[in-house]
């Protein structure tokens, strides 16, 4: 799946590729952990 990160304020925001909201994270790294966490739930 593609996914956006963005950073926003101080913060990261991630979207799916069609523009929707998945979550926010404080850090880049929190926000790349979190996505590899949600990517294998999605598979599992």
């Amino acid at each position: 799946m593609r996914c956006r990160i963005v950073s926003i304020r101080g913060h990261y925001e991630v979207f799916a590729a069609d523009g929707s909201f998945l979550f926010s994270a404080d850090t880049k790294a929190e926000a790349m952990k979190e996505l590899e966490d949600w990517l294998e739930e999605c598979i599992a």
